[in-house]
């Protein structure tokens, strides 16, 4: 039951959820995915190989296994954030990220210390990884608990919204970096630029996150395998849902993260164009997650996850073919929006029903894990699976994978109770 002094903090939605969200939200997930955008550079820093593919994949593998650690941290960052709070979580994963970020801009390459150097990219990649993977049910646990009843949707949009954000920026500078400098300097050193600027950027997250608002007021269990038993048990029907409805969520925007790469080495466009697509591609999830959010709270959860998913089903196959076959920036550009929005779209809404099918006491730990487990399971290996299909199945095969996995997420989606009016303080 909402008090009167909860009706008058919601007279004044408190822009600091949202801002903490972002700027935490935003870091973490540019310096995971900047990874991704100079796969091709790093490829040759830390995994030489004679043989290109193998270096690249290789390169692909060691991002996917960043993803590993996800649900590791989302157990153990989740159960925190429900026994000491939202707010404690959320510095613990920036200062995580921090840590990897710290060890991918500053280890010297192959070259210079030998087998080392991967080593240390795997590590950090890891650590990484676990700060990702309790980052998401905190973060979506606070907007959901600090939103006002008629604007959830919108407030927890924020999450996908703020993905956005971290793609846009990651191809900004990406662009930058790759107009200013020449292919040797990016593979040499301009490609640990783009981590360099997000440790100096970290600090203000930190301080935003520190002046928060605790929206669990009182930890209902202190004791984890409690935790855990009850959201395996009582809510395993919740989890199974969420993992599938999140999984062609994980694939198709590793797919609109791919598409650089993927112009460079399958269309052999230049760089500093196919940075162009990402940055367009973040807009595009930027702008359409918060339209859904702004959607779902007026027509409900489920239609807002549902036809956004089977539009880009349709279209993405269609889509494909006319970019292998034109290899023209210009449809670059709108497979990569097409995909990005629509994904942006289904994504928001899935990141608002998930949290609200959860109680407030164990929200952060469920959320944390659904997420961790789909995102590992499916975007996790979405790089390295689509580098190999395309390599012995041709171009267009990244979409037939795309059809294919979303079949699964609609059918969850169909499955999933409309929580929209939910009460979220149970």
């Amino acid at each position: 039951m909402n008090t009167g002094q909860e009706a008058v903090e919601h007279r004044k939605p408190p822009a600091k959820a949202i801002a903490a969200a972002v700027a935490g939200n935003a870091l973490e997930f540019y310096d995971f995915i900047i990874y991704s955008f100079f796969s091709v550079y790093i490829a040759k820093s830390f995994f030489p190989n004679d043989d290109k593919f193998i270096s690249l994949l290789t390169a692909v593998a060691v991002y996917g296994v960043g993803f590993f650690t996800r649900p590791l941290g989302g157990l153990l960052i989740g159960t925190y954030a429900d026994k000491k709070g939202r707010r404690a979580a959320m510095i613990l994963t920036v200062t995580l990220i921090t840590i990897g970020t710290l060890g991918l801009a500053a280890t010297p390459s192959y070259e210079s210390i030998g087998v080392a150097a991967p080593i240390i990219v795997l590590l950090a990649r890891l650590v990484q990884g676990l700060a990702l993977g309790g980052e998401v049910g905190p973060a979506s646990s606070m907007l959901i608990e600090s939103a006002p009843p008629n604007q959830r949707a919108f407030y927890a949009s924020w999450q996908m919204a703020s993905q956005g954000i971290a793609v846009a920026v990651g191809g900004v500078v990406g662009y930058v970096v790759s107009a200013t400098l020449s292919s040797e300097q990016l593979a040499s050193w301009g490609w640990r630029i783009p981590f360099l600027v997000s440790l100096a950027l970290i600090p203000i997250a930190v301080y935003i996150r520190r002046a928060l608002p605790e929206t669990l007021e009182e930890p209902a269990y202190h004791s984890d395998s409690q935790i855990i038993k009850l959201i395996f048990t009582r809510y395993r029907k919740e989890v199974i849902l969420g993992i599938l409805a999140l999984m062609s969520t994980a694939i198709t925007a590793q797919v609109g993260n791919y598409m650089t790469t993927f112009a460079i080495n399958t269309l052999e466009l230049n760089p500093a164009v196919s940075q162009i697509s990402t940055v367009l591609g973040g807009i595009m999830m930027f702008l359409f997650s918060l339209l859904a959010g702004f959607l779902a709270d007026k027509y409900g959860r489920k239609s807002i996850m549902l036809w956004p998913r089977v539009a880009l089903m349709l279209l993405i196959v269609p889509m494909f073919y006319m970019l292998v076959k034109t290899e023209s920036v210009a449809m670059l550009l709108l497979v990569t929006m097409t995909v990005t929005l629509l994904t942006g779209m289904s994504g928001a809404s899935s990141l608002v029903a998930i949290p609200e099918m959860m109680p407030i006491a164990l929200r952060a730990t469920g959320v944390s894990l659904i997420y961790a487990i789909g995102v590992t399971l499916f975007g996790g290996t979405a790089q390295f699976v689509l580098t190999w299909l395309i390599e012995h199945f041709g171009a267009v095969s990244p979409a037939y994978y795309v059809v294919v996995t979303s079949v699964f997420s609609i059918i969850a989606m169909l499955m999933m109770p409309e929580t929209r009016h939910v009460n979220v303080k149970d």
